[in-house]
């Protein structure tokens, strides 16, 4: 191999190397935003599973109540 050659071939090892590192970085972007999005819908699903515990509570009571009512009628 002549000087030129092995040069054209180093550069287009460097050129390479400069787009993996581009994409890598690029990929690591994306997992970071793709982090952030999973956690914003954890945190929704934590408020949204809390409200569904609150109104089962609530509905639970009320059938309770409902219950010792009609018990109370038939007494």
């Amino acid at each position: 191999m002549n000087d030129d050659r092995i040069l054209r071939v180093l550069e287009e090892m460097r050129d390479l190397q400069r787009q993996s590192t581009a994409n890598y970085q690029l990929a690591l972007r994306n997992q970071e935003e793709s982090i952030k999005l999973q956690q914003q819908a954890l945190r929704r699903m934590r408020v949204i599973l809390g409200i569904a515990m609150l109104a089962l509570v609530i509905v639970a009571g009320m059938l309770v109540m409902l219950l010792l009512r009609a018990m109370a009628r038939l007494a």
